[in-house]
C-alpha cells in the first residue's frame, strides 16, 4: 500500500527551526526524486524543494540558505530542516515523489504536517 506519512511540525517562533520528516512505504524509494510542497491558507500548494535521486538538490529561492533537503533511502524517509523560519513559512508542508505518486487513478498526498511560526 502506498503511503507517505510527514511529520515534524509545530509552532515555532521567527527565527526558529524545524526539521520534518516524511516516511514512505509501498515505492521503491530510491528510485524517485522527492519533492516538499506547502499549502499556505488561502494559497495554492507550492513546490518548495527537491533532493534527486543521486542527491542533487534545489530550492525554492525564498527558502534558499534557510531549508535544507536530505534523504535516508534505508529508512525511505526524506527530511526537511528549516532554520530561520519567518511567519511567511507557515503552511501545510507536503512531500511527494516526482512524478507523483498516483493511487485509483488520482493524485496521491499525504496528511501533511503543520507548520505555524508566530511570536
Amino acid at each position: 500500500q502506498v503511503q507517505l506519512v510527514e511529520s515534524g511540525g509545530g509552532l515555532v517562533q521567527p527565527g526558529g527551526s524545524l526539521r520534518l520528516s516524511c516516511a514512505a512505504s509501498g515505492i521503491i524509494f530510491s528510485h524517485y526524486h522527492m519533492d516538499w510542497y506547502r499549502q499556505a491558507p488561502g494559497k495554492q500548494r507550492e513546490w518548495v524543494a527537491r533532493i534527486g535521486r543521486r542527491l542533487s538538490t534545489n530550492y525554492l529561492v525564498s527558502v534558499r540558505g534557510r531549508f535544507t533537503i536530505s534523504r535516508d533511502n534505508v529508512k525511505n524517509t526524506v527530511y526537511l530542516q528549516m532554520a530561520s523560519l519567518k511567519p511567511e513559512d507557515t503552511a501545510v508542508y507536503y512531500c511527494n515523489t516526482d512524478p507523483l505518486l498516483i493511487v485509483n487513478g488520482n493524485k496521491y498526498w499525504g496528511q501533511g504536517t503543520q507548520v505555524t511560526v508566530s511570536s
